[in-house]
């Protein structure tokens, strides 16, 4: 049963994407969406190293009782900053147009 649990939790990680994926390349309702799936305790995150910032978010949520999902986001720790790392000129520009990727505050007008 307990692997089945964990075979649920890796696949619905891999199927929501890396951090980066979720913040630079889909909207933000999606990301955001996705970190109140968590449950996560983050307010907001700069969209400078988004992905490692969405990272950290779904680290500083609720505990996974699976145990599979701390592993899969410290791996996708260091894919996400290299790939933020490339997105850096796109994420400059959209964080001193648009500010910080609100989470809860989305929320509450849905």
């Amino acid at each position: 049963m307990k692997k089945v649990i964990a075979a649920l939790g890796v696949m619905s990680l891999l199927l929501s994407g890396c951090g980066t994926v979720n913040t630079v390349l889909r909207d933000d309702l999606a990301a955001t969406r996705e970190l109140r799936k968590q449950k996560t305790y983050c307010q907001s995150i700069p969209r400078i190293y988004s992905g490692v910032a969405f990272d950290f978010c779904l680290l500083n949520a609720q505990p996974d009782v699976t145990g599979v999902l701390v592993p899969a986001v410290l791996v996708d720790i260091v894919a996400s900053c290299a790939l933020d790392t490339l997105a850096l000129p796109y994420t400059i520009y959209r964080q001193s147009t648009d500010g910080n990727i609100g989470i809860y505050w989305q929320a509450r007008r849905s």
